[in-house]
């Protein structure tokens, strides 16, 4: 009876001694993990270090393509925290909607100067001709587009936004709307014909 009781006297006091022992001064500040976890997290530094210098060139490159993705992607969704600095805020992306609006003459110079050198290869006098008079014309044309759009969005743009930077803003939109649509970057957000949503 008695050994009983001072078995569980002497239980309860080395707990209490236990709990009142103060930690090692040194530790790590954590329990030791199971042998288990530490051949996971072991298995796992394995397969993901590099063997060799060839192999950590391999993995950076491979980062890096992933980061260059990425920012691709965010560029053309319009995300300005990819956007380079010339593209981003709400000036630049009216210019750019307002472009992305309309169908502009520039944005397909090159495929009609495309048609007319494979066109001027056939020697009639009729191509030769129109070899000599189209381009000038195209040009002039698209230039006066370009010089509108660029005075127009100059001027909507100091109506709309009157407290943000506009300084370049008008070639910025000239500059677009020389771009073939499916290369613009961000990708349009307006198709042709949606100008009245802007």
């Amino acid at each position: 009876m008695f050994r009983r009781g001072s078995d569980s006297s002497d239980a309860s006091a080395s707990q209490t001694g236990a709990e009142e022992r103060p930690a090692k001064e040194g530790g790590k500040g954590r329990p030791t993990p199971k042998r288990r976890e530490a051949e996971k997290v072991r298995r796992n530094q394995l397969v993901t270090a590099p063997r060799d210098r060839k192999e950590a060139y391999r993995q950076v490159r491979e980062r890096q393509a992933q980061q260059r993705s990425k920012t691709r992607e965010g560029m053309a969704k319009g995300d300005s925290k990819y956007l380079p600095k010339r593209d981003r805020g709400p000036v630049r992306a009216f210019a750019r909607d307002y472009v992305d609006a309309r169908r502009t003459a520039g944005s397909h110079l090159m495929l009609i100067m495309f048609v007319i050198v494979i066109v001027s290869f056939v020697q009639t006098p009729l191509t030769q001709l129109l070899f000599v008079l189209i381009p000038p014309v195209l040009l002039f044309v698209v230039l006066t587009e370009s010089l509108l759009i660029s005075q127009k969005v100059k001027k909507l743009a100091a109506e709309r936004f009157p407290n943000e930077d506009r300084k370049g803003v008008g070639l910025y939109a000239a500059t677009r709307s020389l771009q073939m649509r499916r290369l613009r970057i961000p990708n349009p957000r307006y198709g042709p014909g949606d100008k009245d949503k802007i």
